[in-house]
């Protein structure tokens, strides 16, 4: 077997809009995992147990999700 992978299509240029909204979603995305990082850290007292909202801020219980 050809253990070889094959050539990927060279990619066009972005806009300068398209790479303003990628580099705002990363920016988003990174905002978002330090709040998960720091909601991690902290300790909760009489919580409900199990995993926290932290990514989207969305509750599931049961396999039904909540937003507040």
């Amino acid at each position: 077997m050809d253990d070889t992978k094959p050539a990927q299509a060279p990619r066009k240029p972005l806009s300068p809009a398209a790479e303003r909204a990628l580099a705002e979603a990363q920016a988003r995305r990174a905002a978002i995992d330090a709040r998960a990082a720091e909601i991690r850290r902290a300790r909760e007292i009489d919580g409900r147990g199990g995993l926290e909202p932290v990514r989207y801020d969305d509750w599931e219980v049961k396999g039904l999700a909540t937003d507040f």
